[in-house]
């Protein structure tokens, strides 16, 4: 069984999910960040597939990239520039290739979360 990897972007000063939020995904290499997927959230906060599926899976070092700022500035939340949350990274490892790894982000516009979840 290969793995994959899913991302979930819940808005928790709103209480809904994060819809129409900008993510990148790089994998990274010899300290560089080399990009490999981008998506969008859809109205569930999540990306309509895996935002690394199962044929692109391997071990390794990756970062999503959220761009938060955009998104608060468009739901009105983003309050005096510059925001206090712009762009949140997050990195993280891969380390069993057969896995699911889901890495969901909980954002309000002067803090955030993460874990790995199932």
């Amino acid at each position: 069984m290969a793995g994959f990897l899913t991302t979930h972007v819940l808005d928790t000063a709103r209480g809904r999910p994060a819809a129409g939020l900008r993510i990148t995904l790089y994998r990274i290499e010899d300290g560089a960040r080399v990009p490999l997927a981008e998506a969008v959230t859809n109205a569930d906060g999540r990306t309509d597939a895996p935002i690394l599926p199962s044929g692109q899976f391997a071990t390794g070092v990756y970062e999503l990239e959220f761009a938060a700022g955009d998104y608060l500035r468009a739901t009105g939340q983003g309050g005096a520039e510059p925001l206090f949350l712009d762009t949140v990274p997050i990195r993280f490892g891969i380390s069993d290739a057969a896995s699911h790894y889901h890495v969901p982000l909980l954002l309000a516009p002067h803090g955030f979360s993460t874990y790995r979840g199932s």
